[in-house]
C-alpha cells in the first residue's frame, strides 16, 4: 500500500480534477489524503441556500468531507487559508489570502503532512493552475517546494489537455451547426458553442506526460461533484451534460511529471507502488 496525497486550491477542486484517480487509488489498496489550502469563503452561492447563521465556508467544509468519503479519502486536512477570489479582484490581497501567503511557510505546512503520512505521490496543478486563478497558481508553487522539502518522490500537475478539449468543442459545435441547418426536431442551435479555448486554459497534448483513464469511476466523480451542492447545481456544467459528453471531458485525467515524456509515458499514478 502507497501514500497519494492531493493537493487542491478550495473545496470542490479535488472532485473536478482528480476525482478518479482518487476513487481508483483507493479501490486499488492505496491510503488517500486530501489538503486544501482554503475553505471557498469567496464562492457564489444562491440566495436562501445557507441556513440562518451559517457561513459559506462552513457548509463548503461540510461537502468536503461529504465528497471525500465517496472519493475514498481517508484524511482531510485544511492549511488554513483564504480563498483569494479571480484574479485582478480585491480579494487577492487581503490579509490571509493564499495568494499573498508566503510559499515557504504555506510549503513547511504541507511538508510537515507530507512528512507525517509518508509520501510516495504528490498531486498539484501545473504552473499556470489550469486556467490562471491565483490560488491554483499558488497550490502548484507551494506544492512543488513542499515535495523538495519533503522529499516526496513523485509529483504530478494536474492539467487540462488543451488540445482534446478543443477537439471535443470543436466538434460539438459542428454537429450543432448540422442539425441546426437540417432543422429537425431537437436540433439545438450552435449559437453560443465555442469552437475554440483560450491558449492559457490547459496545456497542450506534447507537454503532458501522464493520462489516466477513469472511466470507470466517473459516477463517484459526479456523485462528489453532487456533494458540492453549494457551488455545482444539478443545472450546473458539469451534472447536466449528458453522460456520454461527461465520460469525454471528465473521463481521463491528465498530469506533467518532470523527467517524463516525451508524450504520454504514464498511465497511473500508483504504478509500481
Amino acid at each position: 500500500m502507497a501514500t497519494m496525497v492531493t493537493f487542491h486550491a478550495h473545496p470542490d477542486d479535488e472532485c473536478i480534477a482528480c476525482g478518479g484517480v482518487m476513487r481508483k487509488a483507493y479501490e486499488e489498496g492505496h491510503r488517500v489524503v486530501l489538503v486544501v489550502a482554503t475553505r471557498g469563503e469567496h464562492g457564489e452561492v444562491a440566495d436562501g441556500f445557507l441556513a440562518d447563521g451559517e457561513q459559506l465556508w462552513q457548509r463548503r467544509v461540510e461537502e468536503t468531507h461529504a465528497a471525500a468519503e465517496i472519493l475514498g479519502v481517508q484524511r482531510v486536512e485544511f492549511l488554513g487559508y483564504r480563498d483569494s477570489g479571480m484574479m485582478g479582484e480585491p480579494e487577492n490581497e487581503l490579509p490571509g489570502s493564499f495568494w499573498t501567503a508566503p510559499v515557504e511557510d504555506a510549503a513547511a505546512k504541507l511538508a510537515a503532512i507530507l512528512r507525517e503520512e509518508k509520501a510516495d505521490v504528490l498531486t498539484v496543478y501545473d504552473d499556470n493552475g489550469g486556467y490562471g486563478h491565483p490560488d491554483h497558481i499558488q497550490v502548484h508553487r507551494v506544492g512543488i517546494r513542499a515535495a523538495e522539502l519533503a522529499g516526496t518522490p513523485r509529483v504530478y500537475q494536474h492539467t487540462i489537455n488543451r488540445d482534446q478539449m478543443r477537439r471535443g468543442m470543436e466538434a460539438r459545435a459542428a454537429a450543432a451547426r448540422t442539425a441546426a441547418a437540417e432543422g429537425g426536431e431537437g436540433a439545438e442551435s450552435a449559437e453560443g458553442i465555442p469552437d475554440q479555448i483560450p491558449d492559457n486554459f490547459g496545456k497542450p497534448e506534447s507537454e503532458i506526460t501522464g493520462a489516466v483513464d477513469v472511466t470507470a469511476f466517473h459516477e463517484y466523480k459526479r456523485k462528489a461533484m453532487r456533494a458540492h451542492a453549494s457551488q455545482i447545481s444539478e443545472e450546473s456544467f458539469f451534472l447536466s451534460m449528458p453522460d456520454d459528453v461527461f465520460k469525454f471531458a471528465f473521463g481521463t485525467e491528465y498530469f506533467i511529471r518532470a523527467g517524463q515524456g516525451p508524450g504520454i509515458t504514464e498511465t497511473d499514478l500508483m504504478a509500481g507502488l
